[in-house]
């Protein structure tokens, strides 16, 4: 139990069921994602990452399994100190005195039976790991029907027959014609799940979240239909509970080891396999979050630190030149800079020689750069492809 969130009596907040079911998937993509960036070292871990629904599934059915036999609970649910209870009805006569004073007196909870743990793995792995896949298989339809969409209804690459003569290769024509079979069966279902899909994920979310607001609005003791069909509810651990899981699990392990057969050599390796099975079990949950979160925490820091040592050094910006000197021979500047150096009358259509930067009028500056090829102030050597004309002056 890592985190047990406050709250009165035994039923769970509507934010610690929600807690509970998002810690999967939690779990699920910064696992992928770190086994992701893993790989970029290790490529033989790519494997992992294409077989991820199934890889994910397994680790899950393992923790799931141990944690239903061991506390009556999921995986996710044993964090936050949560258990699950079978739900007995008990029937009560009315009669012309009497009355059910408590609505909660009609419900009896009692530890989870065989059966119901077994549907419990059941609907906490089975179930997603389907879901997992037919949203694959709901994705790849989808972009078929845009790449049709777009492209029109060809056929695809890996479905054209490279060789149509009749040769040698018609000795595998059973052959093909077995997989023609098995890629037409294919592209049925994923028509088939392509059309179905969006409904059923549309009816799931919205029973999922009819519950949830019952459950909020606490209408209801069942926070998913799941648990409604198991006939499960979720209680808090209080104390005595955990120490009686502590015990229960003692109590399990011994029989266990009793149970070894063989000669004293053999028993000491199956006791050792079996104590280092219990160790990783034991420590696997919270051994789990604190590698996620850790790993997630030193990625973080090293990355900054590479965004640090890679930023490209921002330096400020250069003064700009000095104006270019009045040559001695050139013609004067006048004191009064709207003023043109060419005509001595205010500017018109001021212009600029970009070798130099001083202004005159338009017609002055084009007839002298024509006729001299050179700025009449600094001497500079110009040409007419150097006047800029400026629509602001200042």
């Amino acid at each position: 139990m890592l985190f047990q969130v406050g709250g009165q009596g035994t039923r769970p907040t509507f934010f610690e069921m929600a807690a509970a079911q998002q810690l999967p998937a939690s779990l699920r993509a910064a696992l992928t994602y770190s086994i992701g960036v893993l790989a970029l070292r290790r490529p033989l871990l790519h494997r992992v990452l294409d077989y991820e629904d199934e890889f994910f599934a397994l680790l899950m059915l393992v923790l799931e399994t141990h944690s239903l036999r061991t506390t009556d609970a999921s995986f996710a649910e044993s964090l936050y100190g949560l258990r699950r209870r079978g739900v007995k009805l008990k029937l009560k006569l009315k009669t012309d005195t009497t009355a059910v004073s408590d609505p909660g007196d009609a419900v009896q909870l009692s530890g989870l039976r065989r059966n119901q743990k077994v549907l419990s793995v059941v609907f906490l792995v089975v179930l997603p790991y389907f879901k997992s896949k037919l949203y694959s298989v709901y994705n790849k339809e989808r972009e078929a029907r845009l790449q049709a969409s777009l492209w029109g209804d060809v056929e695809r690459f890996d479905d054209v027959h490279l060789f149509d003569e009749r040769s040698p290769s018609s000795l595998a024509a059973p052959v093909d014609a077995e997989a023609s079979a098995r890629a037409r069966l294919m592209k049925k279902f994923q028509k088939f799940v392509g059309v179905c899909y969006p409904w059923l994920h549309a009816a799931n979310e919205g029973t999922s979240f009819a519950y949830q607001l019952l459950y909020l609005l606490d209408a209801t003791g069942f926070y998913s239909l799941g648990l409604h069909a198991l006939g499960i509810h979720v209680c808090r651990a209080t104390g005595q509970e955990l120490m009686d899981t502590s015990s229960r699990i003692s109590k399990i392990r011994n029989n266990e080891r009793e149970r070894l057969r063989g000669p004293p050599w053999l028993k000491k390796i199956q006791g050792a396999l079996l104590s280092a099975t219990y160790m990783v079990l034991d420590y696997a949950q919270t051994g789990l979050i604190a590698a996620v979160f850790f790993f997630k925490m030193m990625e973080w820091w090293y990355q900054s630190a590479e965004e640090r040592m890679s930023a490209p050094t921002v330096y400020p910006p250069p003064p700009p030149p000095p104006p270019p000197k009045v040559a001695k021979e050139g013609i004067p500047l006048p004191p009064d800079r709207t003023v043109c150096p060419l005509c001595s009358q205010k500017r018109a259509n001021p212009s600029v020689v970009t070798v130099s930067g001083f202004v005159y009028c338009y017609a002055c500056i084009y007839k002298y750069v024509t006729q001299y090829k050179r700025c009449p102030v600094t001497l500079m050597s110009a040409s007419v492809d150097d006047i800029r004309r400026l629509f602001h002056d200042i």
